[in-house]
């Protein structure tokens, strides 16, 4: 059987928000079985939870946002992401502020706490969400859609005029069967330009941005020092985040992602249309070890 899992221990962290530059604490938690990622916020009264559903998203302004009523937390995509890509189906994430913090801008760090943590199998069936029908969104010549295909594969396009991303770097790749995410996308930090750092400031984003946590570019060059960590990473980093907003389903993927020039709002909608459609999917588990897609079973190999 194909198990659900979760953390083996808890473990803890500080860092700032990338837009709202508040300092948080950050705990990650062992759950139960079933119970999905829950934010909780141990600042407000009650300790409000945030379950980490697509339909749970109030905002999607350059990150995801979670809403419950008047609680709300920030920026949940790259660790989203980093649970999705170590399997992680179940944990409590405690966030003493509005929003996840930052850390480098990428996935690597809470991959390197989760790994800390360690994870642990659990007695109950991982169930997965295959797309059997296509379902696609768009937005002008924006577009995101999910098609049948026995694994999971992202196909991603980004289109921006900037040497860094040249027509050979604007379009990444991933197969999971092929692939491993913390080797190839884990490390893509999140992007942005210099000519926008105001504009966004202006409107209260980007006040924890830096060159600790982000890549920026002016327009020619990036202005980190050591340059990008991949020649294609702010591309890879659309795919990271679009891993992290289309964990919000709930339970990972057995399908294709493609997208073209997409972002948080389309990967949201494209998550809510899929769940809208039923004959669009089917929720199944595995039993039998030799059921698993190729892109599960090399997963299981590397992070059991």
């Amino acid at each position: 059987m194909y198990k659900q899992r979760t953390l083996k221990t808890s473990i803890s962290t500080k860092g700032t928000g990338l837009h709202t530059g508040a300092r948080v604490a950050l705990t990650l938690r062992p759950a139960p079985v079933d119970t999905g990622i829950i934010f909780y916020r141990t600042d407000l009264p009650n300790t409000p939870a945030l379950p980490a559903l697509a339909h749970q998203v109030g905002d999607t302004r350059l990150s995801t946002l979670l809403r419950d009523g008047e609680a709300s937390v920030s920026t949940v995509e790259h660790l989203m992401s980093a649970l999705a890509g170590l399997g992680v189906d179940n944990a409590c994430i405690d966030v003493s502020g509005p929003e996840i913090p930052i850390m480098d801008g990428s996935a690597g760090p809470f991959i390197y706490l989760l790994q800390l943590a360690g994870i642990a199998e659990q007695d109950a069936p991982k169930k997965f969400i295959r797309i059997v029908n296509a379902v696609e969104v768009s937005d002008g010549e924006k577009w995101a859609r999910f098609t049948p295909y026995e694994g999971f594969r992202l196909d991603f396009t980004v289109d921006f005029v900037h040497p860094a991303f040249a027509p050979e770097n604007s379009r990444v790749v991933v197969d999971f069967g092929e692939d491993a995410y913390v080797k190839g996308i884990a490390r893509a930090r999140t992007f942005g330009f210099m000519q926008d750092v105001e504009a966004m400031r202006s409107v209260g984003l980007a006040m924890g941005g830096s060159l600790h946590n982000a890549v920026v570019l002016d327009e020619s060059t990036v202005l980190n020092q050591g340059g990008l960590r991949y020649e294609n990473e702010p591309a890879k980093h659309k795919v990271l985040d679009a891993i992290g907003d289309l964990y919000l389903l709930g339970h990972p993927i057995i399908g294709q992602y493609t997208a073209y020039k997409s972002g948080h709002a389309l990967n949201n909608m494209l998550a809510r249309t899929l769940l809208e459609h039923q004959k669009a999917y089917e929720m199944i588990s595995f039993r039998a070890e030799e059921e698993i897609p190729k892109a599960y079973q090399q997963w299981r190999l590397s992070h059991a």
